[in-house]
């Protein structure tokens, strides 16, 4: 008599499968999951699985692979669908992306967090009336679920609705107090007043027991923007100081990592490698706005993208993610640099060129601003030999405190301590006295600094190197309806003002370690 196998069943497979995938042991997921496909070819959840095991692998087409099998054994699920779109955006297929999610709007009636999801596809996608439009009736939806709500009030915040947005976070905090991210978003919103603050209610969440490691953070950073806006600017950088320390502490960041990347990129991308004849991509619309996070490189984009000619597509991954998907097989940042050398340029450029075409509408230029690309400008001048790359400058000091003052939601791990912020800038320093000897005339130097005192001939420079002609609207950028999702979100929607020139000088003895580690003189 034949001894009868039994399996596990399938929901205890995928609970395997999926503490594998949390544990990050990708080598032990992929013959989990083969076996549990070819088991049970008609369980969804299987698939969904097989392509949340692609996402984490960096394969995104190979994830809508797994997805298109799953749509078909459920052609109506809102995750399944998601998902989808999820791997369209990360693949650069906005237009088909954004095509996806109209058609779930339409689907989703009154369904709350089916609506608050789109808004946040929606988001990724850079469509943010859009999903400001999908918040909204979720809000109306569900007016007493806190996620709901948060998500509304940060969708109110790029599409420039900033007092409504504050009463939103006003109304979330009474539902949900311990919601500490509600905190510092609504302390971004505005310059609080001796009369209309919330220290005190900042200081008493201080005092009680935290639910979350990330809270003591939030309520820090919350309280000092509050402090330095009531000019108490002791208290306000001994908040700072002890949410930055807090922060740092949780994060297994070495900043040598970077420093040595950047050498390595310096090392790679030489004088011999741009004396190669290399066939880039001869589009002109490019127009990259990099540097330092807090520089000024919001500003400018928003001083350009008020021009008529001018569009603005917010801060992308798109060179990134088209370097990645052009070297797949890369072990490492060191390894990634020196095959990036190997590429062809014109494939390069062209693939940025196709992810971003999905995202523009209809004017001649277009303005990519993520600071993080001065890492590629060597490939962004070979790929694209007729780009505009415009870097910005500020006073290291004052651009250093406006890093370490920003509990950034993702990237920028150096900006909490100051010992990790001097040896990133020093190196960032480095790396583009590089690009400047190797591409002379490449790069358009602007200092924030004089952008403040000269507005207009700035605003000249900066167009004469885009190669437009001078339209006054770019001096009121302030009145630029169209939304933003960065860190300067509220700064960018006020008329220019010189408050931040010089401001370190608040912090002069606080900030003196760090001078002296820049060599700067106090």
């Amino acid at each position: 008599m034949e001894a009868v196998i039994t399996r596990p069943d399938p929901k205890s497979r995928l609970a395997e499968i999926d503490r594998a995938m949390r544990g990050r042991q990708l080598g032990q997921v992929r013959p989990l999951i083969a076996a549990l496909l070819r088991d049970e070819p008609g369980f969804v959840d299987a698939w969904i699985a097989a392509a949340r095991f692609e996402q984490m692998s960096g394969d995104h087409a190979a994830m809508r692979q797994r997805l298109a099998r799953a749509l078909e054994l459920a052609p109506a699920s809102p995750l399944v669908r998601l998902l989808d779109v999820e791997a369209q955006v990360h693949l650069g297929q906005i237009r088909d992306a954004i095509l996806a999610l109209q058609a779930m709007e339409a689907e989703a009636g009154e369904d709350a967090a089916w609506l608050s999801r789109l808004s946040e596809s929606y988001t990724q996608c850079g469509a943010f009336e859009a999903a400001e439009r999908c918040a909204r009736r979720a809000i109306n939806a569900a007016p007493d679920q806190p996620a709901i709500r948060y998500n509304f009030a940060s969708a109110l915040i790029a599409t420039g609705k900033l007092a409504e947005s504050e009463r939103e976070f006003d109304r979330l905090i009474a539902q949900t107090p311990h919601d500490y991210d509600a905190y510092y978003n609504r302390a971004t919103l505005r310059k609080q007043t001796a009369d209309d603050n919330h220290v005190a209610e900042i200081k008493r969440m201080l005092a009680a027991p935290k639910r979350t490691r990330m809270g003591e953070v939030q309520l820090q950073y919350a309280l000092a923007l509050e402090l330095e806006n009531l000019g108490r600017y002791r208290e306000s950088f001994e908040a700072l100081q002890r949410g930055a320390k807090a922060r740092r502490a949780m994060m297994a960041y070495r900043v040598e990592g970077d420093v040595e990347t950047m050498a390595r990129i310096e090392s790679v991308f030489d004088a011999a490698f741009f004396e190669r004849d290399r066939a880039g991509c001869r589009d002109e619309g490019p127009v990259f706005v990099l540097g330092l996070p807090r520089s000024g490189t919001t500003l400018v984009d928003r001083i350009l993208s008020a021009h008529g000619d001018i569009e603005s597509l917010g801060e992308l991954n798109d060179w990134p993610l088209a370097l990645t998907a052009l070297c797949r097989d890369a072990r490492s940042k060191q390894d990634m640099v020196s095959r990036s050398a190997g590429l062809d340029m014109r494939a390069l450029g062209e693939a940025y060129l196709e992810r971003t075409a999905q995202r523009r509408q209809s004017q001649p230029w277009f303005i990519d601003k993520t600071p993080a690309n001065f890492l590629y400008i060597g490939l962004i001048a070979a790929a694209l030999p007729k780009a505009r790359i415009i870097h910005l400058v500020r006073d290291p000091m004052d651009n250093a405190l406006g890093m370490y003052k920003v509990l950034f939601r993702m990237g920028y791990p150096f900006s909490y301590e100051f010992s990790d912020l001097a040896q990133y800038m020093r190196a960032k320093e480095r790396l583009m006295d590089h690009w400047r000897a190797v591409l002379p005339g490449r790069i358009l130097d602007v200092r924030y600094e004089d952008i403040i005192a000269d507005q207009e001939g700035q605003t000249r420079r900066l167009l004469e190197h885009v190669g437009v002609d001078w339209d006054p609207a770019c001096l009121d950028f302030h009145a630029n309806a169209s939304p933003t999702a960065t860190a300067s979100a509220a700064q960018v929607r006020q008329p220019l003002y010189s408050g931040a020139v010089g401001r370190w000088r608040r912090y002069e003895r606080e900030l003196a370690p760090l001078a002296a580690m820049l060599g700067v003189t106090t």
